[in-house]
């Protein structure tokens, strides 16, 4: 059974920082490219952060460059999205996801192209 469970959600003054995890279990993790993305209210959910199966290529979008880093520990079967210098429009759901990764280059950022998910975390970015 695939699962996917993310933690370390939760509120932070602005300027903060926060890491969350995803811990997977069900499928070959090092074979699968991953990715965190998030949904405010009212708003589309959206790729934040992305990594390939071989752990070389990684997308961030403008929004978050410099800020979000995410990471994989293959041996853990896990995915870490490190959040520095959170702003309030960060606020939102996030969510973890997983897609068999093709070539250990293949990077997809939509959320059709992924397969697994996890149920969410909030993150709140408030003073």
């Amino acid at each position: 059974q695939v699962q996917l469970v993310e933690s370390g959600g939760g509120l932070v003054q602005p300027g903060g920082s926060l890491r969350l995890s995803c811990a997977t279990s069900g499928f070959i993790f090092n074979y699968y490219a991953i990715a965190w993305f998030r949904q405010a209210p009212g708003k589309e959910r959206e790729a934040i952060s992305c990594m390939s199966s071989s752990g070389t290529v990684t997308y961030y979008p403008d929004s978050v460059q410099g800020r979000f880093t995410i990471s994989r520990d293959n041996a853990k079967n896990t995915v870490y999205l490190q959040m520095n210098s959170l702003k309030p429009e960060d606020t939102a759901v996030y969510y973890c996801a997983a897609v068999r990764g093709g070539s250990g280059y293949y990077l997809p950022r939509l959320q059709s192209d992924y397969d697994y998910w996890g149920q969410g975390t909030q993150v709140t970015v408030s003073s």
